[in-house]
């Protein structure tokens, strides 16, 4: 049997996956090396922490290699795969970090009560508050509960869509729209 990737020539992407699903232990070493930086990378840009972004390209190694003997070429590239599996992984685990909703008034409190900030930051921020809490009561319910939904909750369009149950171009428009009137409100404020 020819196994290129021990002689240490260079060989594809797909040549080490039919390697890895036949069980070759060398091809799984020459795959790692490959793509353990590229998987790292992206996870990391996604997700803005080192050691969860390990976590998540180790959970993408592990599904790729688990999963090799189902790859089809036909279907793209070694490497749009592998990122696509990295990318989905990284995504879900932002999610779950933010799986507990956390109710504004108190991811608000926590960030006024940072060591980083002092007194008066911590005045200026409240005021800056009240003026987000009154540009919000001001926009019609429905804008409101989609911004609300995207921002504080961290739903994507389609799942503020799902949840509200309108069309997903109602649900981009909602929170479009009342993203603008936010915005408005908040050029408006200027801090004394």
């Amino acid at each position: 049997m020819n196994r290129p990737w021990l002689s240490g020539e260079e060989v594809s992407d797909e040549t080490l996956l039919a390697g890895i699903a036949i069980g070759d232990d060398r091809a799984v070493l020459t795959f790692v090396r490959r793509y353990q930086g590229r998987l790292f990378g992206l996870a990391l840009g996604i997700v803005g922490d080192r050691g969860v972004a390990e976590d998540v390209a180790q959970e993408a190694l592990i599904r790729i290699l688990r999963h090799a003997s189902v790859f089809d070429v036909r279907r793209g590239s070694v490497v749009s795969w592998a990122l696509t599996i990295t990318r989905n992984l990284a995504i879900d685990s932002n999610r779950a970090r933010r799986a507990f909703p956390v109710s504004p008034e108190d991811q608000l409190f926590l960030n006024m009560v940072s060591a980083d900030r002092g007194l008066d930051d911590v005045a200026i921020l409240s005021e800056e508050v009240k003026v987000a809490r009154r540009a919000l009561a001001s926009l019609p319910l429905e804008q409101r509960r989609a911004v609300v939904l995207a921002t504080m909750y961290g739903r994507t369009a389609a799942e503020v869509a799902q949840e509200e149950a309108i069309p997903l171009g109602t649900a981009k428009s909602r929170i479009r729209l009342g993203m603008a009137r936010l915005r408005e409100a908040a050029t408006e404020w200027e801090p004394r």
